[in-house]
């Protein structure tokens, strides 16, 4: 499944899953297969929770782990969402084999 990428320059990081788009910060970025790559893992993952109840866990993982850690990007790198996405960016095979739900495995 393919996703239309659009470029938002006022974007704060380089990339960002807003479903059914990716939004990336710069033109360039629109070939980053690897953002790419982890962004349509985050789009995956929204579909299979029927999107509105994927944010709803993601901001309810970053807010458990906000109080867990106090610390911002720790929390942030250990959503069980961003685990997944990060664990599988570099590998290209992996959304022709993921299975639904893969993010579920992620948690510690």
């Amino acid at each position: 499944m393919k996703f239309p990428v659009i470029v938002v320059s006022s974007l704060k990081v380089d990339g960002m899953a807003v479903f059914p788009f990716i939004l990336v910060r710069t033109q360039v970025l629109k070939n980053d297969v690897v953002l790419l790559r982890h962004e349509t893992i985050h789009l995956k993952q929204a579909a299979e929770l029927l999107v509105i109840p994927f944010y709803l866990l993601y901001l309810l993982n970053y807010l458990v782990n906000r109080l867990k850690y106090n610390n911002h990007q720790t929390a942030y790198e250990q959503i069980v969402f961003e685990r997944e996405a990060y664990r599988f960016e570099r590998d290209d095979q992996y959304l022709s084999r993921r299975k639904l739900w893969a993010w579920v495995s992620c948690f510690s």
